[in-house]
């Protein structure tokens, strides 16, 4: 029997970064494509169904991911450009976005022999047409045999309105069994509720466990049995934010499968998580995103790194 994977569908991009100093940096990037990274240097084994060109951008891109044990699934269709998004931090680093970029799914890519233990998408993938509708029913027929995850990590550039944006996340937080947010995701679609507030009544909608980041200030998780949950951060001098979020959600999809959460035969006990797994399971998020902001771009810890932190000795 093949060995358990990740399924991971969305966008990989270059992240075209601009200092408050005027410096300038290139980074392979795109949320679900870090998220994939992640999962790879925390020994997972992963596939990326993307949407890459194969020109200079597409092959740095595919490399970077593969050089981390990510497998690369394209398909038989490409865009005319490698997706860009430009990331200009300010003098605390953190980063606003712009982007040049189609998104769609191949017209037809390998099948999986085994179905994924788990299948996670989110951001510009479930939100853009043509691709967004196609990955909503993709993730939809895969809850029968996969865990669901979903981060919306709301990109307000592409995404118009939050009227517009509120009825595509609402349906992937319908379908999904476990949801990452950050606070601005949630101010942003939801102004006049308090963010903790909106995860604990999406967790009463559908979802097994919603957590929501805070940066500096930690994070919350609630739960489908009723648990509200607080994790506090940990000191640690920002580099930049780029990636911060698509770490954690990495790290949220490794400990939930080192709990034996995950596989849509676990569907009732993950709803079913008691609070010191959970709380254990965010600790050591929180851990992971403090590395990956420490230093530039999307750089998550490899697994020896977050060992290392995370010992007696660390």
């Amino acid at each position: 029997m093949s060995d358990p994977r990740a399924l991971v569908i969305g966008e990989a991009l270059v992240d075209v970064v601009e200092h408050a100093d005027g410096r300038r940096e290139e980074h392979p990037g795109g949320s679900p494509a870090n998220v994939a990274l992640g999962l790879a240097r925390l020994g997972r084994a992963v596939d990326l169904l993307t949407w890459l060109a194969p020109d200079d951008y597409g092959t740095r891109v595919t490399s970077h991911l593969e050089e981390s044990g990510v497998h690369v699934i394209t398909g038989d269709r490409f865009p005319v450009a490698t997706p860009v998004a430009m990331a200009r931090l300010d003098e605390r680093g953190q980063a606003s976005y712009e982007f040049d970029l189609t998104w769609d799914l191949p017209a037809a890519w390998p099948g999986d022999d085994v179905p994924p233990l788990v299948v996670h998408t989110g951001s510009i993938a479930t939100t853009l047409t043509p691709g967004g509708p196609a990955v909503l029913r993709e993730v939809t027929a895969r809850r029968a045999t996969s865990t669901v995850t979903y981060d919306p990590n709301a990109r307000p550039a592409l995404m118009g309105t939050p009227e517009q944006a509120l009825p595509v996340v609402d349906a992937f937080v319908a379908v999904a069994d476990v949801v990452k947010a950050s606070e601005d995701d949630l101010v942003w679609l939801h102004p006049a509720e308090e963010p903790d507030d909106v995860a604990a009544r999406w967790a009463q909608s559908g979802p097994a466990v919603v957590v929501v980041t805070h940066g500096e200030h930690g994070a919350f998780a609630a739960t489908a049995g009723g648990a509200r949950l607080q994790v506090p951060a940990v000191p640690v001098t920002v580099a930049d934010t780029v990636g911060a979020g698509d770490s954690f959600m990495s790290g949220l999809i490794d400990g939930l499968w080192a709990e034996g959460l995950l596989g849509a035969e676990n569907r009732e006990a993950l709803r079913a998580i008691d609070e010191d797994t959970l709380r254990r399971v965010l600790d050591r998020c929180i851990r992971i995103a403090a590395i990956t902001v420490s230093r530039a771009g999307a750089n998550p810890p490899r697994r020896a790194e977050l060992d290392a932190v995370l010992s007696p000795e660390g």
